[in-house]
């Protein structure tokens, strides 16, 4: 099966676990011992608006390629059939194209690439 056939959805589906291992791995290793400190200070990296927000980072300083963009256009653009009551659609939308992203990216096996998507996002402050 080739990548781009891949529905955006099960690239997200994969994306967000992909994501939020490597946002608890980071903080793991910067010594958050605590389970509670430590769900804390994930929820600002895996919460849908904060992924909403970082996704428009990435895009706004052209730190994705054409490629990349054209994923994370397929997963923004996803029929969703449901979203959390505490985010409005569009918020989710551009969640699930930041997963896509992840996603697609871990099944092409570019981890240095993740690794740096990771390192910019956990630099930024929004």
């Amino acid at each position: 099966m080739k990548i781009n056939q891949i529905n955006s959805l099960v690239l997200a589906y994969l994306g967000d676990s992909v994501y939020e291992l490597l946002i608890r791995d980071y903080f793991i290793k910067q010594n958050v011992n605590k389970v509670n400190n430590l769900q804390n200070r994930v929820v600002k990296y895996v919460s849908a608006k904060a992924q909403s927000k970082y996704i428009n980072y990435l895009i706004d300083n052209n730190i994705l390629t054409n490629e990349e963009l054209d994923i994370v256009k397929r997963g923004r653009n996803s029929k969703v059939y449901s979203h959390p009551k505490n985010v409005d659609v569009l918020t989710y939308k551009w969640a699930t194209a930041l997963e896509s992203l992840f996603g697609y990216l871990y099944i092409k096996k570019e981890d240095s690439r993740i690794e740096e998507l990771i390192n910019i996002i956990l630099e930024v402050e929004i």
